[in-house]
């Protein structure tokens, strides 16, 4: 009974996050990478929260790239989701997985990890510069979504297309190429579709316009702001590593300030207090 009531608590939300994406108003979606980040994300008011694959495996000393153990990727995650009330998605970069048996089998795993979304991309992990064929790609959005239906979970699935980031063919077939991807992908059961790259206005809203559903995009600098990518049709931002990485940095510039001075003044100022921390955990899943 008690697991019944879970599952359904977790549909509930699942539906709610896909709600997020009917292009009424662009949801603008953190990654976070631990418990923490997560709280902070949630505080501030985001309505729903992602990981990021890269920063997590950061935090548990393994770089980007599906190189840290399955294992430890899913309890970070369940972590994560254990620490807020909104909704969670997942980065499970390629799934850990090269068949659909293993992608059915790591979506479950998500799932029961607590989270009610994943992102899912088309890059062969440890291949270098290349892509699953269309029609294996195709296949594993399928695994994903049949997975979920299994779990009794409608997770929204996030299907990641990587043309553009990793370069794939020539310059002027990248755009042609990455909406034929995400369009079959949607066919095939994605609910958001994601173009990972750098783009201008122009791209963003041609890319806006070709795809058969919801538009995701990662938000870089020099890239249009929130409101202009709500214009040009977006569905949905996301920060990918960026606020990880902020942190690291300024974590870089305390280390080396005090390296360099032998002064805790570098601890002072707004940085947020013990207090402050043990407060927003006090009052995580709230």
């Amino acid at each position: 009974m008690a697991s019944d009531i879970v599952i359904g608590k977790q549909r509930e939300q699942a539906e709610a996050f896909r709600q997020m994406h009917d292009r009424q108003r662009i949801l603008v979606l953190p990654n976070a990478w631990d418990a923490l980040s997560a709280r902070i994300f949630e505080s501030a008011g985001f309505p729903a929260i992602a990981t990021t694959s890269a920063g997590v495996s950061y935090s548990i000393g393994y770089p980007d790239g599906e190189i840290v153990p399955r294992d430890e990727m899913i309890a970070a995650i369940g972590r994560i989701a254990r620490s807020v009330a909104v909704p969670v998605t997942a980065d499970i970069e390629s799934g850990f997985a090269r068949d659909g048996a293993q992608i059915a089998e790591t979506i479950a795993r998500v799932i029961a990890a607590g989270a009610v979304g994943v992102n899912l991309e088309d890059t062969v992990q440890g291949a270098g510069r290349t892509l699953y064929e269309l029609p294996i790609a195709v296949e594993r959005i399928r695994a994903a979504r049949a997975a979920a239906q299994a779990a009794g979970v409608p997770i929204v699935i996030n299907a990641r297309s990587d043309v553009y980031l990793l370069g794939i063919g020539e310059k002027a077939d990248r755009f042609d190429h990455t909406v034929q991807r995400l369009n079959a992908y949607r066919a095939a059961g994605a609910d958001c579709l994601y173009a990972m790259g750098y783009f201008d206005a122009a791209t963003i809203g041609r890319l806006a316009a070709a795809v058969d559903g919801p538009l995701n995009v990662m938000g870089l600098p020099g890239m249009p702001g929130v409101t202009e990518l709500e214009r040009l049709g977006v569905a949905r931002v996301s920060t990918a590593s960026g606020p990880a990485r902020v942190a690291m940095t300024a974590t870089r510039k305390a280390a080396n300030e005090l390296m360099r001075t032998g002064s805790f003044e570098v601890f002072g100022g707004d940085t947020l207090s013990h207090q402050e921390a043990n407060a927003l955990m006090a009052k995580r899943g709230a």
